[in-house]
């Protein structure tokens, strides 16, 4: 089922999550409706927040990107690389700290550099709560990074300078007030 993508500007994206329980009601058609929802809106990564659970879970489907050739070097990283991350916690990140432009679906039409480390250590349960511990790179750990800082209440771009940050003040109070085209469902709080 595809669920509505909760708007900048809603409380939940706000919050900063709890962890799930191994007994979670319905926790695998919640994770596939997730799967389904972030599919049809063409994202690759979605967290609870998102679709309005203050729960630490998210999913990344990177396999779209291993067809552009922008990533062509680590297409075959990329060509499996679907998760469930479930009450995940970064250990460590560490190496340089490099700029992409990131976007996200609750924040449609707003694109910006945002800087992170390129290696993350992360410690997170599949969804048969198996318990992982491992290390990603490049575009793989920017997704983490990025869906992880939705459990955490954070958004992409609190990252940004303080001169972004008004630069795209109206576009966002724009989205809260529903004013923004989009070709996937939302929910917007105002």
């Amino acid at each position: 089922m595809i669920l509505p993508i909760r708007a900048f500007g809603d409380a939940v994206l706000r919050k900063k999550c709890h962890d799930i329980p191994q007994d979670y009601p319905e926790l695998k058609t919640l994770v596939d409706n997730m799967f389904e929802t972030m599919h049809s809106a063409n994202g690759i990564g979605l967290a609870a927040p998102q679709i309005g659970l203050d729960i630490r879970l998210f999913v990344v489907d990177l396999s779209p990107l291993a067809e552009d050739e922008d990533y062509e070097d680590i297409a075959e990283e990329l060509k499996d690389f679907r998760k469930i991350l479930i009450n995940a916690k970064i250990l460590e990140e560490s190496g340089e700290e490099w700029k992409f432009n990131e976007g996200c679906l609750s924040i449609p039409d707003v694109r910006e550099d945002v800087k992170r480390k390129e290696t993350i250590l992360i410690e997170y349960y599949d969804e048969n709560f198996v318990k992982h511990t491992d290390t990603f790179s490049d575009m793989r750990a920017r997704v983490i990074q990025h869906e992880y800082d939705h459990i955490q209440g954070i958004l992409f771009t609190d990252h940004l300078s303080a001169l972004k940050k008004k630069l795209v003040k109206g576009k966002l109070m724009k989205i809260a007030q529903g004013d923004v085209s989009v070709t996937y469902k939302m929910r917007f709080p105002k």
